[in-house]
């Protein structure tokens, strides 16, 4: 009987400790973002792991979360060999990662949602970049450029912006293939632009590249009407 009831406490202490810990992991999840609808989480870690802070395998399910001003509409991840600091959560610390995690995930995006994310300083700045390079006589870096909607067609982004200024409120329509060139590279072409019917830059010749880094390893990205879906893998760092 002695035995069992050390058993049945110790058992006790382990599901404790992973409650305790799946909490944590929900609260740092949730202080990434500003706004999550909903949210699955799924650990998969023998006791002695947990309890070493050492968690071979995650699972995440997030619907509708808003990341920096970024709507995102469903992403499905999955972590492996994470590292956490278990001693201090136990003591009521936060959650911190102890070295870079690689996570695999899917994301996939309406068009919706993009458009909720236009005035987010993440995606506003990254257009106005590409703007910038493919037409710098027409957007000078000194300008500002009103974001004002986004079209998502097959393999194609169709953009709406205003260049404004106190002569100037004319629009300009921007349309732009994605191409995928690499794990971490994106080709932009063909790309055309046009401001009141009138054609200023057109042709396959005009190439454009984004590098996403090398903590970016993106395997597949689908560009369909009104949805964008991606999958690939990304380090999450300390």
């Amino acid at each position: 009987m002695p035995e069992k009831n050390s058993s049945s406490r110790s058992s006790n202490k382990i599901r404790v400790v992973t409650n305790i810990l799946k909490a944590a992991l929900k609260l740092w999840l949730r202080s990434q973002v500003s706004h999550v609808a909903h949210l699955e989480v799924e650990i998969r870690a023998s006791d002695r792991q947990i309890l070493t802070g050492c968690i071979p395998w995650v699972s995440i399910v997030a619907e509708h979360a808003v990341y920096q001003g970024l709507h995102l509409t469903k992403i499905q991840l999955v972590a492996e060999n994470i590292h956490i600091n278990i001693g201090s959560i136990l003591k009521g610390q936060p959650l911190r990662l102890l070295a870079t995690v690689p996570v695999f995930g899917e994301l996939s995006q309406s068009e919706e949602d993009l458009n909720a994310s236009l005035s987010c300083a993440l995606l506003s700045t990254a257009l106005k970049d590409v703007l910038i390079k493919v037409l710098p006589e027409h957007c000078p870096k000194t300008k500002t450029i009103r974001w004002q909607k986004i079209n998502l067609d097959h393999s194609k982004v169709i953009l709406i912006a205003i260049p404004t200024s106190e002569s100037d409120l004319t629009p300009l329509n921007m349309s732009v293939a994605l191409e995928l060139l690499s794990a971490h590279e994106l080709q932009l072409t063909p790309i055309q632009v046009e401001s009141n019917t009138v054609t200023l830059l057109e042709g396959n010749n005009n190439r454009h590249y984004l590098n996403l880094g090398s903590d970016v390893d993106i395997q597949d990205l689908t560009l369909i009407p009104g949805r964008l879906e991606c999958r690939g893998r990304i380090n999450v760092n300390p």
